[in-house]
């Protein structure tokens, strides 16, 4: 149980690998905060499976609260510390992992595509990131902080120009943080995701052509899957991984030591 009786915090946990991330931290013995958004849960028709990971949680015999917010605002990070701290009395671990990636041409992208992807992407990592510290330096035992960069970080995307910064910004983020929250025992790293398959980029993978390039690119044969980057979040997060801070995980299959 690399996380027996610790609190967790999981921004962007109700689907793909935030989902992943809460369910596998429940395994190890954390309760989660799970935050969702519910706009954009709404317009996707996806609240019910707000619903279906905290009955998973549950069932795991962990305690668990959802709470709706935009981490692009920051009291979103403030109301998520303050409902953990009343619910649970600490915080423990937070994983940043809210994102979104609506593809998107270069030349005639709109500011408001560009504007949303870096407000929840990079601004809600630091919001959320420097209100969890702020508790985690109160309470006086440290902590971990495991932030969702992405392989996009060290390469171009053409439909992704408005995305790729904010990852590279993201694994930035826990480099300097980790430097700045060192002193109070705060450990901060990323994971780097290669292509996992979730709903996020469902519609792009439908593609066969552009899957099977992926697929024949990736040294272990396969596209990644939530558990996949989830099981890495754990460890960063756990006392295992106890001298660990500014560090970035590449969870890719290999992708990227063959991108040639």
């Amino acid at each position: 149980m690399l996380l027996d009786n610790k609190v967790v915090i999981v921004t962007g946990g109700s689907r793909g690998i935030g989902r992943a991330i809460a369910v596998a931290c429940a395994k190890e013995g954390a309760d989660v905060v799970l935050n969702y958004w519910g706009d954009n849960d709404r317009s996707y028709g996806r609240l019910s499976a707000v619903q279906e990971v905290v009955g998973e949680i549950e069932t795991l015999g962990r305690r668990v609260i959802a709470v709706e917010g935009n981490v692009a605002q920051r009291e979103t990070g403030l109301e998520l510390v303050k409902q953990a701290v009343d619910a649970f009395g600490h915080v423990d671990v937070l994983a940043s992992n809210a994102g979104i990636c609506p593809f998107h041409s270069f030349l005639d992208m709109p500011a408001s595509v560009y504007e949303a992807t870096v407000g929840v992407n990079l601004n809600g990592a630091f919001y959320v990131t420097q209100a969890v510290a702020n508790q985690m330096k109160l309470q006086g035992t440290g902590g971990a902080i495991v932030a969702t960069s992405s392989i996009s970080a060290l390469v171009g995307g053409g439909m992704q120009t408005h995305y790729t910064p904010t990852k590279a910004g993201v694994h930035s983020l826990m480099q300097s943080c980790a430097v700045a929250l060192g002193p109070y025992g705060i450990r901060c790293n990323s994971v780097m995701p290669g292509t996992i398959a979730t709903d996020l980029n469902a519609e792009d993978l439908a593609d066969t052509e552009k899957r099977a390039y992926f697929e024949k690119r990736i040294p272990l044969g396969r596209l990644g899957e939530p558990d996949d980057v989830a099981q890495c979040v754990t460890f960063l997060a756990s006392d295992r991984a106890r001298y660990v801070t500014g560090a970035s995980l590449l969870v890719d299959g290999g992708l990227f030591v063959n991108l040639q």
